[in-house]
């Protein structure tokens, strides 16, 4: 077991998070998370609608005994989303934590802290983590630009933007992105951090809901397997390096792009395809530059047992012998 403010506040053995991934946060994984020790987190939006949020919960809650939480991602889209449905649905279910992404969760926040439910928000700028705090949020996970996803547009690493932001904040702080090992682990926790989240990582695991070949290309590929796409639409999004990402790589580099020009080739139901078939070339799928420390498809508890048993050695053996 490793001791840090996260871990007592969230009631979990391991200073490790699964992060909300699209179409990836299932009940299996985010179970298989919780029995190992964590805290996974369901992503809200997945199953399509607040009622069958209600069954994944549900679904989720018959895997496991221990805690785990659900991301909300607040983003404004084409077509409305009942975000009020979702966070009653959340509020009822019994989870005691939410991780928030997006927009600004102030509007959610009363119905949380009614509910008892904890907040963790994702930010990728320490600014943001600042104003996160005083809107009353219990907790930060951190992006560094390393990470799969949105890491934000000003390209901060997490070997500056996690001590910066801890150095401003009371509250506890998750590193993000960049994470998939020991190492990792314990460089959050020099670095000020409470715990580390990790979502690519998570994906080459047995109990991931997604196609075996998704999983052996991240064991394949290293850490440059990666392309920034949206540069040029001030919305960046690090994917996995395919041949549709290199598209719109091209498209952007042409200048003038806009996101008409590469809708077809983004659309999500293209990214599901990936992950239900394997074909991991037909569309956009996240993930960081963790790839190049991927080596195995391991289950959750044998990758969360083997973290904390080498995070232990480092901070016991390793770093200690560099003490005079």
């Amino acid at each position: 077991m490793l001791k840090t403010r996260f871990t007592e506040m969230f009631g979990v053995e391991v200073p490790i998070t699964c992060g909300g991934m699209t179409r990836v946060g299932k009940a299996e994984l985010i179970a298989a998370v919780a029995n190992a020790g964590a805290l996974g987190f369901l992503t809200a939006l997945t199953p399509g609608s607040p009622e069958l949020l209600r069954k994944e919960i549900k679904k989720t809650q018959e895997l496991t005994n221990k805690p785990f939480g659900i991301n909300l991602t607040i983003l404004p889209t084409i077509n409305p989303v009942p975000y009020d449905e979702y966070r009653q649905v959340i509020c009822e279910s019994g989870c005691k934590v939410v991780e928030t992404a997006g927009n600004n969760p102030q509007p959610h926040l009363p119905a949380f802290k009614a509910a008892g439910v904890k907040v963790i928000h994702k930010c990728v700028t320490a600014r943001h983590a600042v104003k996160a705090e005083t809107i009353g949020v219990d907790c930060v996970s951190i992006d560094g630009f390393e990470c799969a996803g949105h890491p934000g547009e000003e390209d901060i690493g997490g070997l500056v933007l996690f001590p910066v932001t801890t150095a401003k904040l009371k509250i506890p702080v998750i590193a993000s992105g960049g994470i998939a090992d020991a190492r990792g682990l314990v460089a959050a926790l020099a670095l000020g951090c409470e715990g580390a989240n990790m979502g690519t990582r998570f994906m080459a695991t047995k109990e991931a809901p997604i196609h075996q070949k998704v999983k052996e290309a991240l064991v394949a590929n290293d850490e440059r397997a990666t392309d920034m796409i949206f540069r040029t639409m001030h919305n960046s999004s690090r994917v996995a390096r395919n041949a549709i990402s290199q598209k719109v790589v091209e498209i952007e580099r042409k200048g003038g792009a806009k996101f008409e020009d590469v809708r077809e080739l983004v659309a999500g139901t293209r990214g599901g395809v990936v992950y239900d078939t394997g074909d991991t070339d037909y569309g956009i799928w996240s993930a960081g530059q963790t790839q190049g420390l991927i080596h195995d498809i391991p289950t959750c508890k044998d990758l969360i047992e083997r973290i904390v048993s080498e995070a232990r050695d480092i901070i016991r053996n390793r770093l200690e012998k560099v003490v005079a």
